[in-house]
């Protein structure tokens, strides 16, 4: 087998463009935006570290076979010569999934049972509804792509925020939001209606050089490729000290806690700040303008629209009396809702979806 592949981050709709600079930042190549995600290219070791370092990315496919199958026999057939014990390991189960698009293997179901023969005559690796590892079958236009799931658990799971409040952001959104806001660890961020903590926390992490999948497991730990000394040895690195602090605060006295808990588990407690306090309390810290996030209700997520804006309203009022020259983005799907604001935000370029809902970041300088 090859030991280059092409790997496939998978990312929310709107956010491949921002991957891309993200993964390109980080020296993978070629780093190229396209519909669903960025493809790049490279080795085992990029694999890992695309998991382990990649903010934005919900998980990391690679790629280890392509071939042409008009009818199963073909599938089974070439299926059966692939060299399944390069890559996986016969002790650890695995999944099948396939998904079959004009093509003349059109059954899903017996396209499985076909890749799934392959693997348990080929090495007995047992086959597993429930397994960690997942092997994805795409038949498009009778061309048979088969991906490794190399990540697991999506990668947003990044193993600190064990409590979540409702309607929480996805820290793989939180990045890619604070990169279209240009926060590169240097400025303050506050947070005036945190949640459980994702945005302060993130942009600890950031500010630190904390690397994201440092606390969690991948899939890819599973495989026969894997070299528990050579991953380690990307894990290495010191954190830094920032120079600012990361403020988040929330009327409900619950979501403080947690923020709280969760930050401790981050290991980011000590340049963070929760308090429980109503927008109408809010104040600028000390110190350097910096940005302001928010990801407020919005109402076909939380509470009814139409009293949802006094509570813009509100924001908008604080905001533009105590934080003038404060950076300020606010993600919603609801113009109107924004425009209660009286900011004057505009939208950045591409809506992203979220849990489902195109919502978009509203940005702008309080003046």
């Amino acid at each position: 087998m090859s030991t280059e592949f092409s790997i496939f981050l998978v990312c929310p709709p709107g956010t491949e463009s921002l991957l891309a600079a993200e993964a390109s930042a980080a020296g993978f190549t070629p780093a190229k935006a396209v519909p669903g995600g960025v493809e790049i290219t490279g080795g085992w070791r990029e694999v890992w570290r695309a998991n382990l370092t990649l903010r934005g990315a919900t998980r990391v496919l690679l790629r280890f076979a392509e071939f042409r199958a008009l009818h199963l026999a073909q599938l089974d057939k070439r299926a059966r010569r692939l060299p399944w014990g390069e890559v996986l390991r016969a002790d650890v189960p695995v999944k099948i999934e396939a998904t079959c698009r004009k093509s003349r293997i059109y059954h899903a179901k017996a396209a499985t049972q076909r890749v799934e023969t392959a693997i348990t005559e080929s090495i007995g690796a047992p086959i597993s509804a429930e397994a960690a590892l997942v092997i994805k079958t795409r038949i498009e236009d009778d061309l048979v792509t088969l991906s490794l799931d190399t990540s697991g658990e999506p990668l947003h799971r990044r193993g600190h925020k064990q409590a979540v409040g409702k309607a929480p952001m996805r820290e793989n959104l939180a990045a890619i939001f604070l990169r279209q806001m240009g926060y590169d660890g240097t400025q303050t961020l506050v947070d005036p209606m945190c949640g459980s903590g994702t945005f302060p926390i993130e942009a600890a992490e950031i500010a630190m050089g904390l690397l994201p999948g440092r606390s969690r497991s991948f899939a890819f730990e599973g495989l026969a490729s894997f070299d528990q000394a050579g991953f380690d040895a990307l894990k290495t690195s010191e954190p830094k000290t920032p120079n600012i602090r990361f403020y988040g605060s929330d009327r409900d006295q619950g979501a403080v806690q947690m923020a709280v808990k969760n930050a401790a588990r981050a290991g980011v407690a000590e340049y963070c700040t929760f308090e429980r306090k109503p927008i109408s309390d809010l104040t600028p810290p000390e110190g350097p303008k910096g940005i302001v996030m928010v990801n407020p209700p919005w109402g076909a997520r939380i509470g009814d629209r139409k009293m949802l804006f006094a509570l813009y309203g509100s924001l908008g009022k604080t905001l533009s009396e105590r934080f003038k020259g404060w950076q300020v983005g606010i993600i919603t799907p609801d113009a109107g809702l924004v425009k209660a604001t009286a900011l004057g935000l505009k939208p950045a370029d591409t809506p992203v979806d979220m849990g489902g809902v195109r919502v978009t970041l509203y940005r702008g300088t309080v003046v």
